[in-house]
């Protein structure tokens, strides 16, 4: 399906439990997103589940207070919507890539160039931000297990320093790539040009080499 549509239904969905919070709404809506991932984009069940352990522990907390405070029925119909429209917008990242989605990001932001803003730029901020979080994840997991294998894994500065700094390090290298190409620039010309190079200057400063993670391990 093209992008326009599943982002509609996404976003129906979203106003769907939070205009009518009742478990029915929860439940079709739930069960309309489950469906759209498990029967339109063929994921495993179990693979949505993985995709929620994240958010779970919040999801929980979640719902022992909305049932202490406004009752378990209330408490299903919240969590219940809050995890449709997690599985929702899921459905939406796994069947789109990750370019076609930057395009229509840029296209939804164009009305606001009135009031100033670029959404070329935008949509460039936003490919080096999905491009970062697996980044610096693999940079905490290298640095956890350095730490493990050296038995300083309870310091906390043991491990943070070495990521503070790794991610400095990646942000330099970013700008560097961004420079490059005259994306840093405010004038006309490098605006022109940001739409060409969401793709390729955020993938070079996104790439970086093994050995900038390697060095951020603790020693």
């Amino acid at each position: 399906m093209p992008l326009a549509p599943k982002a509609t239904a996404s976003l129906a969905c979203a106003l769907a439990v939070v205009v009518w919070r009742t478990p029915l709404v929860a439940v079709i809506a739930l069960a309309l997103a489950i469906g759209a991932l498990a029967i339109g984009a063929r994921v495993p069940p179990a693979r949505i589940v993985r995709m929620l352990a994240p958010a779970a522990p919040v999801l929980v907390i979640l719902a022992v207070y909305q049932g202490i405070t406004q009752g378990w029925v209330r408490a299903f119909a919240v969590v219940g919507g809050i995890t449709a429209c997690l599985v929702a917008a899921r459905a939406v990242t796994l069947t789109t890539p990750v370019q076609v989605l930057l395009d229509g990001v840029a296209r939804l932001a164009r009305p606001f160039r009135r009031v100033g803003a670029d959404p070329e730029r935008f949509a460039l901020a936003l490919s080096i931000m999905l491009r970062s979080i697996p980044y610096l994840a693999g940079m905490f997991v290298d640095i956890r297990d350095a730490a493990r294998a050296r038995g300083l894994q309870r310091s906390a500065r043991v491990a943070v320093t070495p990521l503070v700094v790794g991610a400095v390090a990646y942000a330099q290298r970013t700008g560097e790539a961004l420079a490059a190409r005259g994306l840093g620039e405010h004038d006309d010309g490098a605006r022109d040009g940001a739409g060409d190079g969401v793709g390729g200057a955020a993938g070079d400063g996104a790439r970086g080499d093994d050995a900038g993670t390697s060095a951020t391990e603790p020693s």
